[in-house]
């Protein structure tokens, strides 16, 4: 059966089997995968990947299912197991699927790779790295092209279906010399083409160098309040433990975010804007429908300060009574600032540039610690060494509120596009 019928078959059935409400959710991949092994170019495999969500709502009570089949006796299995668990579970009048739609299909990206020019890619990062920087250990790489098809449908009678087609490059590593060796980092990027050399791309060449700086650290003596430089790789989580704790679901149902009656209020440093762009042709890793089945919408969560959104699901809108958010976060773009990345670190008196968080979920109201890897002691407006693992502590309100400046630079990572930022206010704990 096709995407359309085997959709049909499954809400037909539902609705036949006194179902009130069902969706239905499948997405197909089809992924081409060059793996390094030590410093070696592995064989390409080509791997398939089916996933199916079938939703059932009576009365109020909802059953969800998956699975990553889609024969008949397979789909049948699974109506019967999402009929009894909508039956026993409780009833909740905020569950819902989304409205009747415009049927849409969307399409970004290619169908197929340019396999020769991955294997080239590849092995000529391999060389570069190799021969730029020679204490660096591979420890796992991949290049990856994937086409993904998406396919919504729902007894409302929407329907929504996408295809895209991105590279995604992947690598971690450390650095060593003899007895001496760094701590792990990693990074990557997503992108339509591989026209450009990957050591060119994201910010590489950055931390491969960091990496072998980092041989050397030093313990960091005793704790202050210092300001920290939040690196392109760090700032994506900060960001997304922000949106969990103020602006998910979870936060607005439980009524615990300090943010619940924020909209356009200022909730942060008016430095700071803050997109969720899905559909933008600036990312490459996107997606054109949401979880709850609508058509994604790029957004503005934070405006030069001003909360404009929650990152509200249907279900949690119609929980709390307050606006879905029209797209399922992530494609996060942060505006850039007036002062270059130099230029911040000269205008820091005590701090450090943190690289990478390592560190619990933070408290219901912002409070987070943890260790900073990967990351540096900055003092007197200079960069001094790098650290070993120190403590840093705060508040992710506070630290959005008393951003000090952001860089003129930005990483494009395909999935996002993020700055430097600094902030005051943190505490910082070394030995």
């Amino acid at each position: 059966m096709i995407n359309n019928e085997l959709a049909n078959y499954c809400i037909n059935s539902l609705k036949e089997a006194g179902i009130d409400k069902a969706e239905f959710y499948l997405e197909k991949s089809k992924r081409y995968e060059l793996n390094v092994v030590g410093e070696e170019l592995s064989l390409l495999r080509t791997t398939f990947d089916t996933n199916v969500n079938i939703t059932a709502i009576k009365e109020g009570k909802k059953g969800v299912i998956s699975l990553n089949k889609t024969d008949e006796n397979a789909l049948q299995d699974a109506l019967k197991s999402v009929i009894d668990i909508c039956d026993n579970s409780e009833a909740d009048a905020a569950n819902d699927i989304s409205p009747m739609q415009p049927a849409k299909s969307f399409k970004c990206g290619g169908d197929e790779p340019d396999l020769d020019k991955m294997y080239l890619r590849l092995k000529n990062f391999l060389a570069a790295v190799k021969e730029a920087y020679p204490k660096i250990n591979l420890l796992d790489s991949f290049l990856d092209f994937t086409h993904r098809c998406d396919y919504y449908a729902n007894s409302n009678g929407a329907r929504l279906s996408s295809a895209k087609g991105n590279y995604n490059f992947q690598v971690t590593f450390a650095a060593k010399d003899g007895e001496k060796s760094s701590s792990f980092n990693y990074s990557g990027f997503s992108a339509n083409d591989i026209d450009r050399e990957l050591l060119e791309c994201s910010s590489f060449n950055t931390l491969l160098k960091q990496s072998v700086e980092q041989l050397d650290t030093k313990p960091l003596e005793g704790k202050f309040t210092g300001d920290v430089i939040i690196t392109p790789e760090c700032l994506g989580d900060m960001i997304e433990m922000y949106l969990d704790v103020y602006l998910s679901d979870t936060a607005l149902i439980a009524g615990t975010s300090a943010l619940k009656d924020k909209i356009n209020q200022m909730v942060a440093c008016e430095k700071l804007t803050l997109h969720s762009n899905p559909v933008s042709d600036e990312i490459s890793d996107g997606y054109f429908i949401t979880k709850d089945g609508f058509e994604a919408q790029n957004i503005t969560i934070i405006d030069k300060g001003m909360l404009k959104t929650f990152m509200l699901n249907l279900y949690g809108a119609n929980k709390t009574s307050k606006d879905r958010a029209l797209n399922s976060g992530g494609a996060y773009v942060v505006e850039s600032g007036d002062k270059s990345f130099d230029e911040i670190v000269k205008s820091i008196k005590k701090g450090m540039l943190v690289a990478r968080f390592s560190g619990g979920n933070p408290s219901r109201s912002g409070d987070f610690s943890g260790v900073a890897k990967n990351s540096y002691y900055v003092e007197d407006g200079e960069i001094k060494y790098p650290v070993s693992e120190t403590m840093i502590s705060g508040n992710l309100y506070e630290m959005f509120n008393n951003i000090i400046d952001i860089s003129k630079e930005r990483v494009d990572f395909g999935n996002a596009i993020l700055p430097w930022i600094a902030a005051s206010g943190i505490i910082i704990s070394g030995k």
